[in-house]
Formats: structure tokens, C-alpha cells, sequence
């Protein structure tokens, strides 16, 4: 094996630099023919398997455009309504408008947060969230033999969604399924680590939402990270519901010392976020728990500095790098984002939307239930099923009742909550040959329902 550092410059198949590659690097050869065949590798994987769920849009995505138009027929037919069909137009145009405004209008804050957020992973953040919750990991995965280099994938991968680092989480997750496949003994079946893996992944465990906090910057909230403090709490009950059933399948005892100490303790904090919230006057909550979110945003990108500084990392480079990204992301997403909400303005315009939200309506008021939640719900049905199509459904929540509306603020909670379940499971699995997911998908799913119940709740004590 060559050994010795070449100094060299990665090209992609198509004949341009890698992101983060403009510049020479010097770096050892071996590592180098590892991290490529592992980069060719994953992204292969990622392509097979994001190809299962991009039909599965393609569906959807074909089913607004049908019922909508369906519906709009039965309208015309019985319900003489000759201008539902001038609204289904009128709501194409103006929703390919909207898409592109808002595309265009994320550059500025997607260019300001990944720059900040390159900051805070060369300045070791991740590392940090790595070495915090280590040893709660190595409790949970207790059929991993000790040392195996799982542990660090699986580290570094959850520490990277809790900030919000999807680019570097995706990668480090397929390397821990990659080397906890090396220890199953039924190859075609998920094993015990495979599966906790996996429901701590889809259950979304957010300290950040960056993505929604932008959203909401574009569409004209007056706080946008008002949702902060609503969002850390739902996708908390969501990751601590998806660990726990996933714990009582598995019989790891969470008696024990070192879990209860992490899940007592987490739980305490945001059960005292809880009641001390829930003590306040309505006309006090909204403000302090604004002042806090932004604080401890503000508190977050000064640490993110100071640990890079530290690091002697170059800060100014680094998030010039990192920032760099945001006009090509924002660029990449409005074909995406115009398809979406174009379907839907479709769907809505034809009263389709407004069908089933009122069915729910008159069930959860027939059983005495307060039904002003039911107007977000869509955000809730989706997700599971598709990312982009809950983004969807929350801007169109948002441009329809306003950013700062119970409804507008519910189906941010609610995109924060939890994560892309089915998603989650075609890429993971799929990179592995799992065919046999066993308990994985119902606790992938309950932990979405417990995010979802816990996002309604939380709404109601924050922006009623």
C-alpha cells in the first residue's frame, strides 16, 4: 500500500470539483482510495434507494392533480360551481410564482446558516454532542461487541442531525449500517442495533431547526424562532417514545444507571420547560419563550465560533465555505418547490383539501375536541411519506392562513417533530440488502405519532 501524502484535486464523473474540494488537498493515499470507493459506494446506494421513494412522490404528486380535478368536476356537475375551474388555473400560476419567490428569497438566510453551521463542524461540535452522549449510546446498542467501530458511526451520525448537518449525518449513517451489517448474523434481516439505529434516525431529534426557522424568515414571521423552543419539545416526546418501544421490544433495561441518569434527566429538563411555561399568562408565554429561542440560538453560533477559534480554524474561511453552498441550494430547490405547490394549490383550490380537513374537523368535534389543529394535520400525514411534500404542505399553510397563524406555527411544529420515516428506511436498509425490517417500521411510526400529538399540544400552550 502507497503510503506518504499526495497532494491532489477530486473531480465527480462529470468532470467538476466536489463541494469543499476547489482548493488541493494533502492527504494520505490509502485513506484517500477508501474514502472514494466508500463515497462511489454510498452514492449509489443513495441513488437506488432515494429512486423508491422519488415513485412514490411521483405518485402522490400525480393523485393532487387527479382528485383535485375530480373534485372540481363534481363541483361543476352538481354543484353548478362554473368558477371552480378559472381557480384551479388562477392557482397554478400563482403557486409557480410563489415557489420561485420563495427559492430565490431563501438565498440570503440558507447562504448565513450554512456558513454558521461549517463553522460549528470544524470547530468540533459534533465531536462534542459525541462524546456527551457516548455512554448512553454504548447502553443502547448492547448486543455491538464494546470497541466496535459502529459506535463512533453511529456517534457521530446522530450528533450530526441533532445540529442539523444532513451532509455529513447521511454518510456517517450508512457507515454504521455498513459496519453493523459485518456483525449480523441473518444478513437479510435487521438486527437489534440496526433497528434502534433506525427509529432514533426517523424519530428526527432536533436541537436546530434551521430549515424551518428559514421558512419562516421568507414568508414574513415576525419571530421566526418562535418555533424553537415548540420543536425541541415534540421531537423530544418523539425520540424518547421511539427509543423506549424500541428498548421494550429489545428488553434493554432502562433501569439502568447510566439510561435512566440521560433519559431522567432530559426528561426532567423539558418537563420544567413544561410547567414553568405553563404557568405563565398566555400574554407572557409568546414572549419569553421568543426571547429564549433566540438567545439560545444566538448563545449556539458564538459557541460555534469561540470552538473554532480554539481550533484555530481560519472562522472567516470556513464559513465562506460553508456559505457558499446556500445560493446553490437555494438554485437546485425551485424546480422541487414549484412541483410541490403547484399540486397542492390544485388540490387546495379545488376543495379537496378543505374536504378532508373538515371531515376531520366535525369527528374530533363530535367528540368534543377542540378542532383548530386540523387545519396542519396534512403536514402531519405527510411526512412520513415524504420531506419535500410536508415542506409543501407547510408553506402552503403558511402563505394561506400567514406565518404567525395558529395553523402556520402548528404545521412548523409538526415539520420539526419527526423526520421521513419511510424515507429513513429505503435508504438505510436498502444499503445493506435488508428485506426483513421486522419492528422497525411500526416503531418508526408510533414515534411519529407521539411527535405529531406531542407538536399539538405544545401549540396549544405556546401560540394560543
Amino acid at each position: 500500500m502507497l503510503q506518504g501524502a499526495w497532494c491532489i484535486a477530486i473531480f465527480s464523473s462529470s468532470g467538476t470539483l466536489y463541494p469543499g474540494s476547489s482548493n488541493n488537498y494533502c492527504i494520505p493515499f490509502n485513506f484517500l482510495l477508501l474514502s472514494f470507493y466508500f463515497r462511489l459506494l454510498s452514492s449509489d446506494i443513495l441513488i437506488l434507494a432515494t429512486q423508491t421513494l422519488i415513485m412514490a412522490l411521483n405518485y402522490i404528486w400525480i393523485a393532487f392533480f387527479v382528485v383535485g380535478f375530480l373534485v372540481a368536476l363534481f363541483q361543476l356537475i352538481f354543484a353548478g360551481n362554473t368558477q371552480i375551474f378559472n381557480d384551479l388555473v388562477n392557482s397554478i400560476f400563482s403557486n409557480a410564482r410563489t415557489g420561485f419567490e420563495i427559492s430565490l428569497g431563501l438565498t440570503g438566510v440558507l447562504t448565513l446558516w450554512l456558513g454558521l453551521m461549517k463553522v460549528g463542524e470544524k470547530g468540533g461540535m459534533v465531536a462534542i454532542l459525541g462524546r456527551l452522549f457516548g455512554p448512553l449510546f454504548l447502553k443502547l446498542f448492547p448486543e455491538l461487541p464494546k470497541g466496535h467501530p459502529a459506535y463512533g458511526s453511529i456517534i457521530m451520525n446522530i450528533s450530526a442531525n441533532m445540529l442539523g448537518l444532513d451532509n455529513a449525518a447521511t454518510p456517517m449513517g450508512l457507515k454504521a449500517m455498513k459496519e453493523m451489517q459485518e456483525v449480523n448474523p441473518n444478513k437479510d434481516t435487521a438486527s437489534n442495533a440496526q433497528i434502534m439505529f433506525l427509529v432514533l434516525n426517523a424519530s428526527g431529534l432536533t436541537i436546530i431547526p434551521v430549515s424551518v426557522i428559514v421558512y419562516r424568515t421568507q414568508l414574513g414571521a415576525v419571530n421566526p424562532a418562535d418555533i424553537f423552543i415548540p420543536i425541541l419539545i415534540a421531537t423530544f416526546f418523539a425520540t424518547m417514545v421511539g427509543l423506549i418501544s424500541v428498548a421494550v421490544m429489545q428488553k434493554i433495561s432502562l433501569l439502568d444507571t447510566v439510561v435512566l441518569a440521560y433519559l431522567g434527566g432530559l426528561t426532567a429538563i423539558v418537563t420544567g420547560i413544561i410547567i414553568y411555561f405553563s404557568t405563565l399568562p398566555k400574554e407572557q408565554i409568546t414572549t419569553i419563550s421568543t426571547f429564549a429561542a433566540n438567545f439560545f440560538l444566538l448563545t449556539i453560533i458564538l459557541l460555534f465560533i469561540l470552538l473554532a477559534l480554539v481550533k484555530k480554524v481560519n472562522v472567516y474561511d470556513a464559513f465562506i465555505e460553508g456559505a457558499k453552498e446556500g445560493f446553490t441550494i437555494a438554485i437546485k430547490i425551485i424546480p422541487f418547490l414549484v412541483a410541490i405547490l403547484v399540486a397542492i394549490g390544485i388540490f387546495r383550490a379545488s376543495g379537496a383539501m378543505d374536504f378532508i380537513i373538515k371531515g376531520i374537523a366535525h369527528f374530533f368535534a363530535w367528540i368534543g375536541v377542540d378542532t383548530q389543529f386540523t387545519g396542519a394535520l396534512p403536514v402531519a400525514f405527510m411526512k412520513p411519506l415524504s420531506g419535500s411534500g410536508a415542506r409543501g404542505l407547510m408553506i402552503d399553510a403558511m402563505t394561506t392562513h400567514g406565518a404567525d397563524s395558529f395553523i402556520g406555527r402548528l404545521s412548523c411544529t409538526l415539520q420539526g417533530a419527526t423526520d421521513t420515516t419511510f424515507y429513513i428506511i429505503a435508504v438505510y436498509f436498502g444499503s445493506v440488502g435488508i428485506k426483513n425490517t421486522r419492528y422497525a417500521v411500526g416503531c418508526g411510526l408510533l414515534a411519529d405519532l407521539a411527535g405529531v400529538i406531542a407538536a399539538i399540544l405544545v401549540a396549544y400552550l405556546f401560540f394560543t
